[in-house]
């Protein structure tokens, strides 16, 4: 039986290079009554079309393939509402959570107001046996499908880890997550934000500048 409970969405960026404001891709994995119910990927054509590289060959996206693809705007309308108010999770959330903030603030974009999970750090806690914590390691490890570094299986690998370290915690859904596990949620709205963190309540940090 799956765990029941909270409404989340889990999301993953690629960027085209070390700008944060450089996104490319974003795949978004929708849960539901604890499991995944729908899976998006979107191509993000960046302000800037520098591709390096190091990103290319992570990730496989050229400028050309994104050359007729949405800016950021027109890909957040398609879904920025619907994650208002949800918990967001995110493998490795410093950097995804990173490139959301930085990226709104870029287009004069208001940061959506929810709580936030890094899912590295909530792994740490279900399989602390675990040699490492990468989502390719963890997808293996649970069964999980993975194209690695396509937004969308990314995005939807990290929610079926949530969902799989819940139960491995013994948990009924991923709300209890916080008060089982001492782990600090990050929050996020227009004003600021705080991040997700395994121990001690962090400062809230003020909304940061581009560039």
């Amino acid at each position: 039986m799956p765990p029941a409970g909270l409404h989340a969405v889990a999301i993953d960026f690629e960027t085209a290079n070390e700008q944060r404001t450089s996104a490319c891709s974003i795949g978004v994995a929708w849960i539901e009554d604890g499991r995944v119910v729908e899976t998006e990927e979107h191509l993000i054509r960046p302000r800037e079309m520098r591709f390096n590289p190091f990103n290319t060959a992570v990730h496989g996206l050229r400028a050309e393939d994104v050359a007729d693809a949405p800016e950021f705007p027109e890909v957040w309308a398609r879904f920025g509402q619907r994650l208002e108010g949800r918990l967001v999770l995110a493998h490795n959330a410093s950097f995804d959570l990173s490139v959301l903030r930085h990226t709104l603030t870029d287009y004069g974009l208001d940061w959506p107001v929810c709580s936030y999970l890094c899912t590295v750090t909530l792994s740490r806690k279900a399989w602390p046996h675990l040699a490492a914590h990468k989502l390719n390691y963890l997808a293996e490890f649970l069964g999980i499908a993975l194209d690695h570094h396509r937004a969308g299986s990314d995005a939807e690998a990290c929610g079926r880890i949530a969902l799989a370290a819940v139960r491995a915690l013994g948990l009924e859904h991923l709300g209890e997550i916080a008060g089982a596990t001492g782990i600090t949620l990050g929050q996020l709205a227009p004003d600021g934000y705080t991040p997700c963190k395994g121990g001690n309540p962090p400062r809230r940090r003020r909304l940061e500048p581009v560039g």
